[in-house]
């Protein structure tokens, strides 16, 4: 959310990843906003009565990118080839990056490129109108909650990168309780759908493949 990063730099990785004005996933962003504004993340994430569940899950998990995007755009100078050889959350969790597509076989890269082919990825998976629709009545495809489950383990992966490499350049930046307030929001959203999104697997144990 917009709010949570205050007069911050506007500075983004990517591409903010607008939602239309004036569609209804605008004004369920809107209706997060204002909970999110009361300072009550649990109340925040509920879904609201008589929405969709895909579609909250489709405007949730947009703002996470965006938040995300501005998270990591604060702190590219100190994420470099040189001092993140290797894309890393610590000395135990090592991530290698594969799509399936261009990539099919996981190689093993720096943290930079790494989270560059990961929010180019996830860019592409939000701009598709066949898994991600925008417009009222068109329906969200079958294997849309997996496709949503794989979008927020990899965005977890460049929060727990900056905790671990990062957060003294944070807090040097003063950004301590964005990222905190940001990261404390995403987990609440996990935990409350974990049953759904994440296919029964806990958020730990998916996490931290």
């Amino acid at each position: 959310m917009s709010f949570l990063f205050g007069s911050r730099s506007s500075k983004t990785f990517k591409p903010k990843k607008n939602i239309p004005e004036g569609s209804h996933q605008y004004e369920l962003l809107k209706h997060a906003e204002a909970t999110l504004g009361s300072g009550n993340l649990r109340q925040a994430v509920m879904l609201p009565e008589g929405e969709d569940l895909n579609e909250w899950i489709a405007v949730n998990t947009v703002d996470f990118f965006n938040q995300i995007n501005m998270l990591y755009g604060t702190i590219t100078e100190f994420c470099t080839e040189a001092s993140c050889p290797v894309m890393s959350a610590g000395p135990r969790y090592e991530y290698h990056w594969a799509d399936g597509t261009n990539i099919k076989k996981p190689i093993k890269c720096s943290a930079p490129k790494y989270i560059d082919y990961l929010m180019t990825w996830v860019q592409d998976q939000l701009d598709d109108e066949t898994l991600f629709p925008s417009k009222i009545g068109v329906p969200f495809p079958k294997n849309f909650m997996s496709v949503a489950k794989t979008i927020l383990k990899r965005l977890f992966r460049v929060y727990a990168h900056i905790y671990h490499q990062h957060f003294d350049s944070v807090m040097r930046l003063q950004e301590e309780a964005h990222l905190n307030t940001s990261f404390k929001h995403f987990i609440f959203f996990v935990q409350v759908y974990n049953s759904i999104v994440m296919e029964h697997s806990s958020a730990l144990t998916l996490f931290t493949m």
